[in-house]
């Protein structure tokens, strides 16, 4: 399965957000884009969800336009993972990854016996089937995240979107979840697009990166390449140092 984005601009009431946007993650790939807040990372999400149409450009699944498919089998494709979210109602864990089946559910159906198997395997893969019939709204930040992930994942996605994963997550559970995430590209062979404030989160989990600059990406590629100090003080104008030694690869800041 291959994403792609060709030319994309968009915005909210005549305002342009992104523009001109050009990226492409194919199965067993891992985007991270990175980018300063207010930069447009979670309009370009909102954009290729369908949520909002863009000004212009094309967004392609394997060379068809996503505005000539139904919503409902986009969201066989393409699975989101939120920053944060908290359910109106106190679901149980299991209940809340059970709605990543919504697409393939019938309007007046229950879920089968294979929504339910999957549903407990996934919760197994993550290592939070313990806590399959706790509640959503009492377990901790990390744990959600990962049924989160367990929800998207229900819905046998090809591509996987992560708006800021890690966000608000204490340092033990954000390497909890850059570790699945990590293993979900290499075993799962799903395509992958994850937005983070952290550079150093590139090299744990990333195939690829994105820098975003007022709308724009200005650079793309090979992390090895793009990743730079001097590209890092470009698009967040703070001075940083690289390691790069024997398992120790990231930016450190400069104080």
């Amino acid at each position: 399965m291959i994403l792609e984005l060709k030319n994309i601009s968009s915005g909210y009431k005549g305002s342009e957000v992104i523009k001109n946007i050009s990226l492409k993650v194919e199965s067993g790939e891992a985007l991270c884009i990175l980018g300063a807040n207010g930069v447009g990372k979670t309009t370009l999400f909102k954009t290729i969800l369908g949520f909002i149409k863009p000004k212009c450009g094309e967004i392609l699944l394997d060379g068809q336009s996503i505005y000539n498919m139904q919503r409902k089998e986009i969201a066989k494709l393409i699975g989101y993972v939120p920053q944060a979210h908290v359910p109106p109602f106190p679901y149980v864990v299991k209940d809340v990854v059970l709605m990543g089946r919504c697409p393939y559910i019938g309007n007046f159906s229950s879920p089968s016996h294979r929504d339910e198997e999957l549903v407990d395997n996934l919760l197994s893969k993550l290592n939070i089937y313990n806590m399959k019939e706790k509640y959503y709204t009492e377990i901790s930040g990390g744990e959600r995240q990962l049924v989160l992930i367990a929800r998207a994942l229900a819905q046998e996605p090809k591509i996987l979107i992560l708006d800021e994963p890690t966000s608000n997550l204490d340092f033990g559970n954000q390497i909890r979840v850059l570790e699945h995430i990590r293993n979900l590209v290499t075993y799962s062979n799903i395509g992958l697009i994850m937005t983070t404030h952290h550079p150093n989160h590139v090299f744990l989990c990333g195939t690829k990166v994105a820098l975003m600059e007022k709308g724009e990406i200005f650079k793309s590629g090979d992390p090895s390449k793009i990743m730079t100090e001097k590209n890092l003080k470009e698009i967040y104008g703070v001075n940083t140092h690289f390691v790069n030694e024997e398992n120790i690869k990231g930016f450190l800041p400069v104080i």
